[in-house]
C-alpha cells in the first residue's frame, strides 16, 4: 500500500522557518519528481516546489516565484523522504501542505499530474 505522511507543520511567527518532511511507504520516492502544494484558505491548490527523479534528472529543482530564495525542497535517500525548508514566513505562506509523486514545471508554475499519490497534507500557520 503506497502512502505519504507529512508533518512539521505548526504555528510560526512571521519571519520564522518550519522544515516538513514528506515520508513514503509502499514506494521509492527516488523514482518519482516529488512535488508541495498548498492550499491556503479560500483558495484552490498552489504547485510550489518540485524535485526531479534522482536516477534520470540528477534531483533538479524548481520553484514559484513566490517561495523562490525563501524555501528549499531537497531528497533524503536513504529516508525515503523529500523536505521542504521554508524560511522567512510571510502570513500568506499559511495553507495546508501537500506533497504528490508527480509534478512538472510549466511556464514558471508548478503543476501535478493525473494519477500521481497525494499525502494528507500538515498545516501551516504563520501568524504573530
Amino acid at each position: 500500500q503506497v502512502q505519504l505522511v507529512e508533518s512539521g507543520g505548526d504555528l510560526v511567527q512571521p519571519g520564522g522557518s518550519l522544515r516538513l518532511s514528506c515520508t513514503g511507504s509502499g514506494v521509492s520516492l527516488t523514482y518519482y519528481n516529488i512535488g508541495w502544494f498548498r492550499r491556503a484558505p479560500g483558495k484552490g491548490p498552489e504547485g510550489i516546489s518540485c524535485i526531479a527523479r534522482s536516477d534520470r534528472n540528477d534531483d533538479m529543482t524548481y520553484y514559484v516565484d513566490d517561495v523562490k530564495g525563501r524555501f528549499i525542497i531537497s531528497r533524503d535517500k536513504a529516508e525515503n523522504t523529500v523536505y521542504l525548508q521554508m524560511n522567512s514566513l510571510k502570513p500568506e505562506d499559511t495553507a495546508i501542505y501537500s506533497c504528490t509523486t508527480g509534478c512538472n514545471q510549466e511556464r514558471g508554475s508548478i503543476v501535478g499530474e493525473t494519477g500521481a499519490y497525494w499525502g494528507q497534507g500538515t498545516q501551516v500557520t504563520v501568524s504573530s
